[in-house]
């Protein structure tokens, strides 16, 4: 082979797609192809040319502009133009003009159409642009899951085989026993003669243990043996979800309902696949636990786990959910653990999380941030060291077991977090009404709340109070979207990486700063406008696309944008602990392909938009 030739081999060797073709089709693109030199600010390609022949820059710069003369895109040296130009027939439909003097190669568009339609990974590549080519990755990351992780995905009423059984807890125990045996089941459900409320669960384990060990009579009335008042589980909920109810109560048979129907009942043993017994084993660990020391144990295994769920090919969104589910079961027992220890709480009181957390998407590099919310019978000499006593133990603990301190303190330790409700009140609405930066800060972690353990009806009564003050007030949402557009995406004007400059994170982007809290900013903007219940971020935007706020082709971009900037995430942080390294949201784009790099632009542009979008919306300008 020619110099020249060997050359141009080694070059495209290099160029993305045809890196990927197999080497003997590559070895014979060389003598096909032409060389073409453009002078700087010789126009190479203009709207209406017939285009023949696939463009790759060797050397140089070129700028694509459309028909009106704005600026596309800015191509240097291994780039490709063209392409679906071709595939759509041959008739350009923008003008194409070197910046720099410039060395084309050009590919024929017979042997490219010939390439595409022999090899499909060399196809794909010229397939969807921007956000329907990032449908596609993501499409492709679920698609792989839904096999190794399908309890994630599933809901739990296609788990049910069966109409449940029932029978009145005024039946005997013999009777019980008779219909299970009849109806070859291993639980009825007890309900009141002429009613439907569920009031009792009868399982086998019952009657071994409360009726054979202690030998009840077969005559017994089946309510003086029952389990009372089960916990239940909506028909909407994942079969995951199940799973983790029936750890954490240790209740072996869940009733599931539909619209305050119970329409079946599901157990372990006709959900459990193998993918998730880590995360059902840790939560029953947890559970077990008696002390701080034996929490510090089991939670060791957490970098495990992020690592086995994202090799499993499970989604960046389940990752989280499993994530913060083990970080709720070890602040609910850490709670109970309190409680033992220092005897029940003199008021009622609700601990309540905060920031990723309460939203149920964190990672493995998540910090504490929670609160407590306490009934307004709080009287502060009398009650408030027990509530002192309680934050310091619980944050301790946390912080023993992996989740570190917050650095900004916003947790139940510090004492503005740990009030009674009417202080609460208080406060949210100063930050409603006078948005001064610090305050629109704190609205960014307070308004982000899930209960986690103690008097639930006191956090929603207060949850529903906050909603309700928020949406009519113009002004606060502006000042509220003016704070989610502060971080923007880290690509610039040309769809390049913008990368940290200097300092021990030097030439890296910040995915979690610059590429997953704008998505949240966003879908925080829309629920409060709207008083939206979901905390979520996927939630809040499918509530915003119902509600007729966003699109559903916008709700479903972000969407996109925020499972793809989350999956890079996590599989950086998985990849940092396999090698031994603390993990970090700092992140370079060499660690991807060329497809994947132009993936995470797309999501970046993506997030740009719709910030655009927010900023019409709310007329940030006008108000600040």
């Amino acid at each position: 082979m020619e110099i020249e030739l060997i050359e141009i081999l080694e070059f495209l060797t290099s160029c993305p797609p045809f890196d990927i073709l197999p080497e003997e089709v590559r070895q014979t693109l060389p003598a096909t192809i032409h060389i073409r030199y453009a002078r700087r600010g010789a126009e190479i390609m203009a709207p209406g040319d017939a285009l023949d022949t696939l463009q790759i820059i060797r050397t140089g710069a070129v700028e694509i502009y459309q028909q009106n003369g704005h600026l596309i895109t800015r191509l240097d040296e291994g780039t490709i133009f063209g392409a679906q130009t071709i595939l759509r027939g041959g008739t350009a439909v923008s003008r194409a003009e070197a910046i720099e003097d410039t060395l084309i190669y050009q590919l024929s568009a017979t042997v490219f159409q010939n390439l595409c339609r022999d090899h499909a990974e060399f196809r794909d590549y010229f397939g969807p642009v921007g956000a329907d080519r990032l449908r596609s990755a993501v499409q492709r990351a679920e698609n792989g899951q839904e096999s190794s992780f399908g309890l994630m995905a599933s809901l739990v009423v296609e788990h049910i085989s069966r109409k449940p059984v029932c029978m009145s807890p005024d039946a005997s125990v013999k009777e019980a026993a008779r219909l299970m045996t009849d109806a070859k089941v291993s639980s009825i459900l007890l309900v009141e003669e002429g009613g439907s409320d569920l009031v009792g669960i009868l399982t086998d384990q019952d009657l071994r243990t409360r009726v054979v060990a202690e030998g009840v009579s077969l005559e017994a009335p089946v309510r003086t043996v029952m389990s009372q008042s089960p916990t239940t589980i909506s028909a909407h909920r994942t079969a995951f979800d199940a799973m983790l109810i029936m750890a954490q109560h240790n209740q072996h048979h869940l009733p599931v309902h539909r619209a305050g129907k119970i329409i079946g009942v599901v157990s372990p043993h006709g959900l459990l696949q193998n993918q998730c017994t880590s995360v059902i084993f840790m939560v029953s660990e947890i559970n077990k636990q008696r002390n701080v020391q034996g929490l510090v144990e089991v939670c060791t295994q957490i970098p495990q786990l992020l690592v086995s769920l994202s090799d499993s090919g499970t989604t960046a969104q389940s990752i989280s959910h499993a994530i913060t589910v083990v970080t709720d079961t070890v602040t609910r027992r850490l709670l109970r653990i309190a409680e033992r220890i220092m005897g029940p709480a003199p008021v009622p009181f609700a601990w309540a999380a905060a920031g990723s957390q309460a939203r149920d998407e964190q990672t493995i590099q998540s910090d504490q941030d929670h609160c407590l919310l306490i009934d307004d019978s709080y009287v502060k000499s009398k009650h408030g060291q027990y509530f002192r006593d309680l934050a310091r133990f619980v944050t301790d603990g946390l912080n023993a077991c992996g989740f570190v301190y917050c650095p900004g303190d916003a947790m139940a330790t510090n004492p503005q977090w740990r009030q009674p409700v009417r202080t609460w009140r208080r406060m949210f609405r100063h930050w409603i009404t006078e948005p001064t930066p610090k305050a629109v800060m704190l609205c960014s972690i307070f308004f982000d709340l899930k209960f986690i353990e103690g008097d639930e009806q006191l956090f929603w009564a207060f949850r529903e109070c906050v909603l309700n003050n928020t949406g009519s007030n113009r002004i606060f949402l502006a000042h509220l979207a003016a704070n989610a557009l502060r971080n923007q995406p880290p690509v610039g004007f040309f769809r390049n990486f913008v990368l940290i400059d200097g300092g021990e994170h030097d030439d890296t982007l910040n995915l979690k700063k610059n590429g997953v809290i704008p998505i949240v900013d966003l879908a925080r903007v829309y629920s409060l406008e709207r008083g939206i219940h979901a905390v979520n971020t996927k939630g809040r935007l499918q509530k915003a696309r119902d509600e007729g706020m966003l699109s559903p082709r916008g709700a479903r971009d972000l969407l996109d944008a925020l499972e793809f900037i989350n999956l890079t995430r996590i599989r950086h942080q998985a990849k940092q602990l396999r090698i031994g390294a603390d993990p970090n949201n700092y992140f370079s784009p060499k660690e991807l392909s060329h497809f994947e790099r132009d993936h995470l632009k797309d999501a970046f542009l993506i997030v740009q938009t719709m910030q655009s979008s927010l900023e019409q919306r709310y007329q940030v300008s006008r108000f600040l």
